[in-house]
């Protein structure tokens, strides 16, 4: 499990949005010896084929950074019932051009953050959908719909709720274990 490496693909641009917050607390919570990179997505173009012969500076660092780790985290909130079009442009320019992608065998863990009674089920059952299609391995369970009323994040960027911890540390832990047997 040594020198394990995790992108971590935050799916709201907001800096302080509970997605980003729960991504630091995941990350807090990794074992020693593994690696997390935070993967940036706001400053990617809109995907446009005409651009494949010549990718933007953005997208190419995009791309490095997800080709240089060995598994991704995607930490995603849910917009109108699905995933937002940032995360999907992220992952579309991932798969691209034709016959270049940096998902092909990557494995992923899923997890997301809402206020709402249904957590992010709709949007992370949309991601894993189009992860799928591009050949990301996600780990299938434990899923993660964090599901929060009033403020879950202690000033250290902790969970407040013990319970709420105890869980997203079996998250952790079975995802890291995921990412090492694939990378195996």
């Amino acid at each position: 499990m040594g020198n394990l490496s995790i992108g971590v693909i935050v799916g709201s641009l907001r800096k302080a949005s509970f997605n980003r917050q729960l991504a630091h607390a995941l990350v807090g919570l990794l074992p020693s010896g593994v690696e997390a990179r935070f993967i940036e997505i706001g400053d990617l173009p809109l995907y446009n084929q005409d651009l494949d012969g010549n990718l933007p500076e953005p997208v190419q660092r995009f791309k490095a950074g997800v080709a240089g780790v060995d598994a991704v985290l995607f930490v995603t909130p849910e917009y109108n019932r699905g995933m937002p079009g940032v995360l999907k442009n992220a992952i579309d320019w991932g798969s691209r051009p034709y016959g270049q992608s940096v998902w092909g065998g990557k494995p992923a863990g899923v997890a997301g953050a809402s206020p709402g009674a249904i957590g992010t089920a709709l949007s992370q059952a949309q991601l894993r959908n189009v992860l799928s299609a591009v050949g990301v391995k996600a780990l299938p369970l434990p899923e993660v719909f964090f599901h929060f009323a009033g403020e879950p994040f202690d000033a250290q960027g902790q969970v407040v709720d013990a319970r709420t911890r105890q869980f997203l540390q079996g998250f952790v832990d079975r995802f890291v274990q995921w990412a090492a047997e694939s990378r195996a």
